[in-house]
Order: C-alpha cells, then sequence, then structure tokens
C-alpha cells in the first residue's frame, strides 16, 4: 500500500507533504513540459517516491537509454546541484502509447501496483498530424491509460493534459467538457476504415470547425475521459494555452523545442522570418512552462483530497495579466539585436501584418523569393550550405500557416477553477508554487525568452555574443545598403515616367515654396 503522510503542521507546505511517499506515472516525460515536470517535483518534493516514465523505443535508442540521457538533460543541473540522487527516482517503464495496453508487458503492469498519481501529457503536437495518426496517439492513447489505471489498486488521481485551444471555434470558453465534434464511435470508425487518401480529401470538412487535427482530436480525448468519469478514483482535465519559456524554474527562459513562438524567435533572430500575419491588438495568450507545471501540480493535489464525482475541468491562462502580439512583436525587435542569435543569414528586420493579402504579398517579396534566389546563387556559386534554403521557406511558410489562426483571433478563457486553487494554497506552497499571472513582468520575460532560447535551445555560448553582435552590425550595413539600392532603383525607374517626374517637379516646387514663406515668416518675427 501506498506510504500515507502524517498531517502537516500548518506551518509545513502542503504539496510536497503529499507528494512524499507517493509513486507517479508520467506520460509525455521526454517532451518539454514533461522534463520540466519532473524537474519541479524532483526540486520541490524532496521525498516523493518513484517517477515511472513511459518510454518507447526511437530512432534506434533504447527505453533505458533514453533514461540515461533524459538524466543528462540540462533541465536537471540545479537537481544534480542539490541532490543528485533525486534522479535515482526515476524509472523507465517500456511502452508505447500508439499500441494497445500501451505495449506494456504483465512486469511492466506489475511494476506500477504502488502508483497513486497519473499525469498523461504523451500526445501528437503536429497541427497537420494525418487524422489517423492523431487520433490514435491523441484519443486511444488516454482511453488505453485508463483502462491500465482501472486495474491499479493504488490510483487517487489521474490528470489528462489536454490544451485550452480543444474548443478553439469559440471565443469564450468554460472550465467544462463540452460535446465532442462527432461521436466517438464515429471517429473511431473512420480513422479505422476510410483510405489513407480519401481521409486526406475529407480531412478539412470533417474537422471542421476545428482547425487542426490537434484541436479536434484533444476535444475528442477530453470526452474520452468524461465518460469513463469516476471508477473509484478522481479524475481531471487541465488545459494550458501557449506554453512558452519558464519565468523562473529551472531557469528564466529555460526553452527546449521550436513549437509556436519559440520557432518566430529563431526565425526572425535568424534573419529568415521577415514577416509575421497577427493583430497587434489580439491578447496573446502565453504561459510560462513553470506556471503551467506548478499549477498541474496543484491540480493533482487538489483532485486527490477533494475526490470529486464529476470532472474537473481546469483552464490555466494568463488572460487576468494580457500581453498581445503586437508587444511579442515589438520585444523581438529590442531584444533580438540586444541579444542577437550566431551567425544570422541577415539582419532581424520585417512587419508585422492582419491583412491576408497584404501579408501573402509581402511574404513573397521578402521572404519566400529572397530565400529561393539564396538558394539558387549559392548553388551556381558552388557554395555548401547546411540546409537547403527553399526547404527553410516552405517551413517558415508552414509555421505561419499554423500560427495565423491563434495569432489573429483572441479568446477569453474562464478560470475560475484556478482561481480557487490559488487562493486554497497555503502562504508557504505558495512561496513554491507560483499559479499567479500577475507576478509576470512581459518585458523581461520577453528578454529572458530571447536570451534562453539563445543559451538553451540553440546551445549558444555566452561568451561568442560579442562575435555576435560584430556580425549583426555588419549585416545591418549590408541590410542598409540594400534598402537605399532597391529604393534608387525604383526612383530611377519612377522618373523615366514623364507623369511621375512631373508630380516629383512640383511637389518639389510646393515644398519649397512652404518652406520659403516659413521661413520670412519667422524671420519677419
Amino acid at each position: 500500500m501506498v506510504p500515507r503522510p502524517m498531517p502537516p503542521s500548518p506551518a509545513e507546505p502542503l504539496l510536497p507533504r503529499f507528494y512524499a511517499g507517493r509513486s507517479i506515472l508520467i506520460t509525455g516525460a521526454t517532451g518539454f513540459m514533461g522534463k520540466v515536470l519532473i524537474e519541479r517535483i524532483l526540486s520541490t518534493c524532496p521525498d516523493v517516491g518513484g517517477l515511472h516514465l513511459l518510454m518507447r523505443d526511437k530512432k534506434g535508442h533504447s527505453p533505458q537509454k533514453r533514461l540515461a540521457q533524459l538524466k543528462q538533460s540540462q533541465v536537471f543541473d540545479n537537481v544534480r546541484a542539490r541532490n543528485h540522487r533525486q534522479l535515482d527516482k526515476l524509472f523507465v517503464i517500456s511502452g508505447d502509447v500508439s499500441k494497445p495496453r500501451l505495449g506494456m508487458d504483465s512486469e511492466a503492469i506489475s511494476q506500477l501496483k504502488e502508483v497513486s498519481i497519473v499525469f498523461h501529457s504523451a500526445a501528437t503536437l503536429k497541427f497537420d498530424e494525418p487524422l489517423r495518426v492523431a487520433i490514435d496517439q491523441n484519443v486511444r492513447s488516454v482511453q488505453r491509460l485508463l483502462d491500465i489505471c482501472d486495474e491499479l489498486p493504488n490510483i487517487e488521481a489521474f490528470i489528462h493534459v489536454s490544451t485550452a485551444y480543444s474548443n478553439a471555434e469559440l471565443t469564450y470558453v468554460e472550465e467544462r467538457v463540452y460535446p465532442p465534434p462527432v461521436p466517438l464511435e464515429q471517429a473511431f470508425t473512420i480513422a479505422d476504415s476510410v483510405p489513407e487518401e480519401l481521409l486526406v480529401k475529407i480531412n478539412a470538412e470533417y474537422i471542421s470547425p476545428k482547425p487542426n487535427t490537434y484541436t479536434f482530436t484533444k476535444a475528442l480525448a477530453e470526452n474520452v475521459v468524461q465518460e469513463h468519469g469516476n471508477k473509484g478514483y478522481p479524475v481531471a482535465i487541465f488545459r494550458p494555452t501557449i506554453v512558452i519559456s519558464s519565468l523562473r524554474h529551472p531557469y528564466p527562459g529555460w526553452i527546449e523545442n521550436l513549437n509556436g513562438p519559440s520557432g518566430v524567435v529563431v526565425g526572425a533572430g535568424k534573419g529568415l522570418l521577415h514577416v509575421f500575419r497577427c493583430k497587434d491588438t489580439a491578447k496573446a495568450d502565453m504561459l510560462p512552462v513553470d506556471m503551467a507545471i506548478d499549477t498541474l501540480l496543484a491540480v493533482a493535489w487538489e483532485t486527490a483530497v477533494d475526490r470529486p464525482e464529476q470532472v474537473r475541468v481546469y483552464n490555466c491562462s494568463t488572460y487576468e495579466n494580457p500581453t498581445t502580439w503586437g508587444e511579442f512583436e515589438g520585444a523581438l525587435r529590442q531584444y533580438l539585436r540586444g541579444h542577437p542569435l550566431d551567425n544570422a543569414y541577415w539582419y532581424p528586420s520585417g512587419l508585422a501584418v492582419e491583412n491576408k493579402i497584404a501579408h501573402k504579398s509581402l511574404e513573397t517579396l521578402l521572404q519566400t523569393a529572397p530565400l529561393h534566389i539564396a538558394e539558387y546563387l549559392t548553388k551556381i556559386l558552388g557554395i555548401k550550405t547546411r540546409m537547403s534554403l527553399i526547404t527553410v521557406s516552405q517551413r517558415l511558410v508552414a509555421m505561419g500557416d499554423v500560427l495565423k489562426f491563434f495569432s489573429i483571433r483572441e479568446w477569453h478563457f474562464a478560470t475560475d477553477n484556478v482561481k480557487k486553487l490559488h487562493a486554497r494554497l497555503s502562504p508557504q506552497d505558495a512561496a513554491i508554487y507560483n499559479l499567479d499571472p500577475h507576478t509576470i513582468n512581459w518585458s523581461d520575460h520577453y528578454e529572458n525568452f530571447i536570451k534562453g532560447t539563445r543559451k538553451y535551445l540553440l546551445q549558444e555560448k555566452d561568451q561568442d555574443i560579442d562575435v555576435a553582435k560584430k556580425h549583426l552590425r555588419k549585416m545591418y550595413y549590408v541590410h542598409q545598403a540594400l534598402l537605399f539600392f532597391v529604393v534608387a532603383l525604383l526612383c530611377r525607374f519612377a522618373l523615366l515616367n514623364p507623369y511621375i517626374r512631373t508630380f516629383v517637379y512640383r511637389t518639389f516646387r510646393m515644398f519649397m515654396t512652404i518652406l520659403t514663406a516659413a521661413y520670412i515668416r519667422i524671420q519677419q518675427s
């Protein structure tokens, strides 16, 4: 049986005491949020029991080898410095969420007998994932894991990590499970029986009004959790918004993936992304990863303590302390020049536009065409490049197509359950676990986001920053020279037209007349 901790003293934080001695199962442990989840548990709950991490063979690496690589991750540097033995609490479970019974054998199931808390965060995050694959990994995986949890004797809470955009067709999202976009059995039947070629053709119409297969399958997965309900143990759904770099833990600005805004930071910082489609005034509901994970840990605690009969949903959002896409774009301009990325291909510059036609035109003129021309020139001159600039162009367009749905719209997420949870924490817990979006200084966080992208995501060294700044100054002069050349060329072509030449001459005469009159008036006064 799971050891029951003694009741805490009034001055003792509740969450570390709750997790003491408990065994935890985590899926998606090697992902961005999964790593921070492990780090926060190990660093804030010194007496936690074993953490069982579901892993599969990947790229020829066994689960055991992947666990060894995970333990060496930079995210655990603070844990190693304080108490390296904490990492001995990580155990691998060989399995695969895409397989029946998660690919677990009887020995793996037996290893989970003492597990009391389950965090299910494994999912395919590709927005354009084929429907069959997305249903298998994002929906059926939930069914498979819940079936296994039904067999485990000590389960106290099952927390499913969803997304705040599982109902992205709405502008106001409540903390409840909405009806499925299609009946679950119908979705399974179509995924199993419809040929792949036909699935591709009907995909957009079938998942409508969902914008992509990711949000579509996440909505279905929530209904799987809802239908399962409380079968001897409580379940909850956790919905974060756009998860970005950390606010404080394990380090300010820690980031390890290229999804969403971090991809924009890298593309713009390397001088490759020059047009970003967004609505300047729209709220950008970006959420620091450590704030998301702290809330997730508190959600599991409350779920286990309260044992609610109905599925409780938690929308985790920064809507109460908003930033905007315009502020994000402005921060890129400011901080990418103060903390430049190494070996930028061009000077970080560009435009943020909302209009679809203007965006596509500028994207072609300022981004797609130059990258294609540069690729052809490098081939003609025999210059070897680390990557195809045409491929880069295609990826930037694809990234923009994915992000535009979120950057030109705005949502309001009800967060009553998270607010109540925050208010419920003791002062000692609140000092450890940050659930308060008002603590975010967005200007500072954006700066740390860009510094963290440079240091943790791209693995660029701090001692090379001066070299990067010198290179950026060279790129600035090249950029300005090109602008001058283009403007001069346009003026030359324009003045060849007699109508334009007459217009320019008359405008110049009018300007000089106004300037002369103003000068005479000043002299007379």
